[in-house]
């Protein structure tokens, strides 16, 4: 997630008011109250309340109630779409299949859950071990903006599901989305069991400050997860965290260049580069590079010339993205597309291909979260490893190969949660990664995500001594 900081108009302390602006065209779309202590003390007090006739609600009927919640969202879709549309520039299509993807996993928690397991070992023939799954408790989850649906669903089904409340703070910058989203779900529910509580940066820092949470799952800046770090070891809470990234692409000999600039177009310019997972740098054998930089320059001219390409989230963010360009290009870089902020309202920025990028450029080294494309050319396959093993990130990284031998050195020697071959998106449903470094730490997805919301407790069965008669 993006580093860069939130804008002052989303949220002013002076009148108490999170102002949306629609990064399409810088007009106002609404506003909407900011949460003071008092109401996020409430809802963590109500969730408190609520947890032990949570906890002891059968895990079947915790999936009943989600399934209900997935088809609140899925007849609410176009709604939701909407709104993430006005607030973020996300497309509609994309925003509705995030709506999608969202109700989707609530689904799939609803039937993990009661089948959530724990194991058994013998220690003699009249003795057991087994483990017991128990929640943790009350869940603060602090999710983010460029896809608030589907990610919210991901944490809120998993933390329901396994018997905790839920604490939901959605971003600031879509508070429309997280409003919506409450309103749908919170009726479902005891009151207590979930409940949403809009606000900015200081809002979520009382939240995770107040020591009574069990688990908190933020989805987000680095900047923000190393101070939830802090938070989380003073009060011993759980930390669950996915944060920024810097992923690398490798890209080969003996692959098509034109294929290569296809998937390398695909990773850094959908959703205009606001992707968790989006490529930010690149790293191509001189072999095939002056083919390759030509094919991905022609892809970005492609996506500019239609003049429809997506804005970014606000025009602070565009800044920041922005910055790192000009740093680049007064440091050698070459803009061969894009690079130049465009005339007009809103928060819009060119696809960019930067040529001629290396190590201490700060859009090879930072996480951009852009629309950029910057490309290094190396030697040989090995350098390009050893280039993409640097860095403070480890979320993902891609690689376009054709050689087994590159294919299971780049397994074994990235140091990133999710490494991806020959398709720069894409994987199973159910999925799980792990981040590594200033990128996170623990699961955010997957039937593992269950575990990361329950404690685990051992325990001991033996045969009694009986009197005798």
């Amino acid at each position: 997630m993006s580093t860069a900081p939130a804008p002052s108009t989303q949220a002013d302390r002076d009148t108490g008011q999170m102002v949306i602006m629609d990064p399409a065209t810088g007009e106002q779309v609404g506003s909407l109250p900011i949460a003071g202590p008092e109401e996020a003390h409430r809802a963590l007090a109500a969730a408190r309340t609520a947890a032990a006739d949570w906890a002891a609600t059968s895990p079947a009927e915790r999936g009943q109630l989600l399934h209900r919640a997935a088809q609140a969202l899925e007849d609410a879709a176009e709604e939701l779409a909407e709104l993430n549309r006005r607030e973020t520039g996300k497309p509609l299509q994309d925003s509705l299949g995030g709506v999608q993807a969202g109700a989707a996993t609530l689904r799939q928690y609803a039937e993990l859950g009661p089948v959530h397991r724990g194991h058994s070992l013998c220690g003699d023939q009249l003795a057991t071990n087994y483990t017991v799954s128990e929640p943790r408790g009350v869940a603060l989850l602090l999710t983010p903006w460029n896809d608030p649906v589907a990610v919210a669903a991901g944490l809120i089904g998993a933390a329901l599901v396994t018997g905790n409340t839920v604490v939901h703070k959605p971003s600031e910058r879509c508070p429309q989305v997280g409003a919506r989203l409450g309103e749908l779900l919170e009726p479902i529910f005891a009151p207590g069991v979930f409940s949403t509580v809009l606000g900015d940066a200081a809002t979520g820092r009382v939240l995770s400050e107040a020591g009574q949470a069990q688990v908190i799952a933020h989805v987000g800046s680095s900047a923000t997860g190393a101070r939830l770090a802090e938070v989380a070891a003073a009060t011993s809470a759980h930390l669950i965290r996915e944060n920024g990234g810097n992923d690398p692409l490798l890209v080969d000999a003996g692959v098509d260049p034109q294929w290569a600039a296809e998937q390398a177009a695909l990773g850094c310019f959908a959703n205009a580069g606001q992707i968790c997972t989006s490529v930010e740098r690149i790293y191509v054998h001189r072999d095939i590079a002056a083919e390759f930089c030509r094919a991905l320059t022609e892809q970005a001219r492609q996506r500019n010339a239609s003049g429809d390409f997506q804005p970014l989230v606000d025009a602070a963010h565009r800044e920041g993205v922005h910055e790192q360009v000009r740093q680049a290009l007064a440091s050698g870089a070459v803009a061969a597309e894009g690079g130049m902020l465009p005339e007009g309202p809103g928060a819009h920025y060119p696809a960019t291909v930067l040529l001629q990028c290396a190590s201490g450029m700060r859009v090879m080294d930072e996480e951009t979260f852009g629309p950029i494309a910057p490309v290094e050319v190396v030697d040989d396959f090995e350098q390009g490893l050893a280039k993409a093993r640097a860095g403070r990130y480890g979320l993902a990284a891609s690689v376009l190969t054709a050689d087994i031998a590159h294919l299971q050195q780049a397994v074994a020697g990235l140091p990133v949660g999710t490494v991806k071959v020959n398709a720069v998106f894409g994987g199973a449903p159910g999925g799980a990664a792990e981040p590594r470094g200033d990128s996170g730490a623990g699961f955010g997805y997957g039937p593992e995500l269950l575990d990361e919301f329950t404690l685990t407790k051992v325990v001991h069965v033996s045969a009694p001594e009986r009197r005798t008669p």
